[in-house]
């Protein structure tokens, strides 16, 4: 069944090239679409397309059509083009031409604009929770290791001490960035684009207000004509979102496959969380942190790819935006998965309390020699000048410890500002109000 169908047999050939792997990637729009019919039919009964009788039948149906999506065990049928047919077929097939009615006012092109900032909207809220269950490790990690010295480094370099204080702390706060450019993302997937039909709205009298409240959506996508231009630019907006997340989780996975090599020795994982050599027994290999590195930055390639596939094409739809389900569903997948093996591998990490006693790490401690004789009145160069020849003449030999106290630093880490910082912009996206709209909209009552 195709929704375009005039009687005239289309190539198979052609259709088969055509398809593509819609059935596959719409598997993941399967609930989205049958809660957006939900509010669609809602609307069309109350401008008159639809009879009330006509409209319990329907939601009824549509309820049942919604569990099973849900529940993992919706399947398309080989000769069906796609999600939106199908589920006109069942209801069809259940209705009769009751079930042929629910298109009236949209085309495809709205459906699946829909479908898809729905399905964005509550994978976002997924990729939110699961960054701030990595945010929380990382925080706690951060406190429990904060009196712990390391060597920073710059160029690669020994630079100055460090902690895992902050090391940690520094990869929860960069989460709380990560987190602002997905509101961002969310904000614009949480614009209804029903109603504007394929890119020219209806001659009927939608209203569209009705469907953006049923649907818990913040507001419209007003213009019809960027409606349909939203896609595409939604995809794109919301990869920028993942790749930001991704970035700072290739760049700790990173850091740790370093820290982890027998030439630091910072950290360590029990065996259970490393894999071994087919030939070298003593063998504890970062697998799971390699992993992360390689299909983040995979992830990070994503914004270029769509913008690639979409920076060409004039308004109005284009087949080519069918293909971005192929690369954005499962860089979506990927990513979750990411986060939560990223999360497992932290809450097990081990460190090294002794790294900072390591002769070759002594030189990180001259700023702090240099810090000590400028408060005793030395000017900074003079001061910068003897602690360099002390170093040359191989007389150093430094306090190894830190007077940090302002704000961020190695013994005032902001942990509970930086906390607050990710509480306010969690909060901020009020997440809850959609979840309430939905469920309402699952349990009408006529």
């Amino acid at each position: 069944m195709n929704l375009w169908d005039k009687g005239i047999k289309t190539d198979k050939m052609v259709e088969q090239f055509t398809v593509g792997k819609d059935r596959e990637m719409d598997l993941y729009l399967a609930p989205w679409d049958v809660l957006g019919t939900m509010a669609h039919i809602r609307m069309l009964q109350s401008i008159g397309l639809i009879s009330s009788e006509e409209l319990s039948m329907l939601l009824k149906e549509l309820v049942q059509i919604h569990k099973i999506a849900r529940e993992g065990n919706f399947t398309i049928d080989k000769d069906t083009e796609d999600i939106h047919s199908h589920v006109e077929l069942l209801l069809t097939r259940k209705l009769g031409d009751t079930g042929k009615k629910v298109h009236s006012g949209r085309s495809r092109n709205d459906q699946v604009l829909l479908d898809i900032k729905l399905y964005l909207r509550d994978e976002i809220k997924t990729i939110a929770d699961l960054s701030v269950d990595l945010f929380n490790t990382l925080t706690e990690q951060s406190e429990k290791y904060k009196n712990i010295l390391i060597p920073g480094y710059t160029h690669l370099q020994v630079a100055m001490p460090s902690s895992f204080g902050l090391w940690f702390g520094a990869y929860a706060e960069s989460l709380t960035d990560d987190m602002i450019l997905l509101q961002a993302a969310y904000r614009i997937v949480n614009q209804n684009p029903l109603g504007s039909a394929a890119g020219y709205g209806s001659s009927f009298p939608l209203n569209r207000s009705m469907t953006t409240t049923l649907l818990g959506f913040e507001s419209l996508s007003y213009n019809v004509v960027y409606a349909q231009m939203g896609r595409g630019k939604t995809e794109k907006i919301v990869a920028f979102a993942m790749s930001s997340v991704a970035s700072t989780l290739s760049k700790m996975a990173m850091d740790i496959c370093l820290y982890m090599s027998q030439n630091f020795g910072f950290v360590s994982f029990p065996d259970e969380f490393t894999t071994g050599s087919s030939i070298m027994p003593h063998k504890k290999n970062p697998d799971v942190l390699e992993l992360i590195r390689s299909k983040c930055n995979v992830i990070q390639s994503l914004p270029n790819e769509i913008t690639l596939m979409t920076t060409n094409l004039t308004s109005g739809y284009h087949r080519d935006l069918q293909i971005l389900k192929e690369i954005l569903f499962p860089a979506i997948e990927s990513l979750k998965v990411c986060l939560a093996i990223a999360n497992r591998m932290l809450q097990n990490i081990q460190t090294n309390k002794d790294v900072i006693n390591d002769d070759r790490y002594i030189y990180c401690f001259s700023v702090e020699e240099v810090n000590k004789l400028v408060l005793q009145g030395v000017p900074f160069r003079d001061a910068y000048k003897k602690v360099g020849q002390d170093i040359a003449a191989g007389n150093f030999k430094p306090e190894k410890k830190v007077h940090h106290t302002h704000e961020g630093s190695i013994e005032n880490l902001c942990t509970k500002e930086i906390k607050q910082k990710m509480k306010h912009t969690i909060s901020s996206f009020q997440f809850e109000k959609v979840e309430e709209k939905l469920k309402e909209l699952l349990h009408i009552k006529l």
